[in-house]
């Protein structure tokens, strides 16, 4: 066998056996899922932030500022409208619209419909975040206590892999 000939053989095997340990693309999806930040107490239905809500609601905006978001949604409460718009500001999004009293398995399903890939930013409630969250991983998480407007969820789905769940504070 002639020397350049073995030289193109060996150069192909190598090349064949780097591909076997480069892992296949598996496209995958990011739910942020948070309650909405600090309300105003005023005893009505449809509060708005206060300042401390406000200074949260930037402060998720930055934290997610080098992230791919693909999608906001925010039920149609000021509070979680609030919430959500520096973030869908700073991607150029509209905010998407879901209702509040949906079964958390309805919402998750219609998330998985809608994106396959990116990351995606839901603002609900403390008693509605846990059950989306559930839905989403398949897993159980605790409820949030209604004093408790700090908790970011991370449920990131790959392709041919189980959920994983990471739950941060912000």
């Amino acid at each position: 066998m002639h020397a350049p000939l073995r030289f193109l053989i060996l150069a192909c095997a190598l090349a064949l056996s780097a591909c076997a340990v480069i892992p296949a693309f598996s496209p995958s999806v990011t739910y942020v899922v948070v309650r909405h930040a600090e309300k105003v107490g005023d005893g009505s239905r449809d509060p708005s932030l206060t300042d401390a809500g406000r200074a949260r609601a930037h402060a998720l905006a930055a934290r997610l500022r080098s992230r791919d978001v693909v999608a906001v949604y925010a039920t149609d409460f000021r509070r979680t409208r609030n919430t959500a718009e520096p973030t869908a500001a700073t991607h150029d999004l509209s905010i998407i619209s879901y209702d509040a009293d949906a079964p958390p398995k309805a919402v998750a399903e219609r998330l998985r419909r809608a994106h396959a890939t990116g990351t995606v930013l839901v603002v609900g409630h403390s008693n509605t975040v846990p059950g989306i969250v559930s839905a989403l991983c398949g897993c159980e998480v605790a409820p949030i206590d209604e004093s408790d407007y700090g908790n970011l969820f991370e449920v990131r789905i790959r392709a041919g892999a189980a959920p994983v769940l990471s739950q941060q504070r912000y």
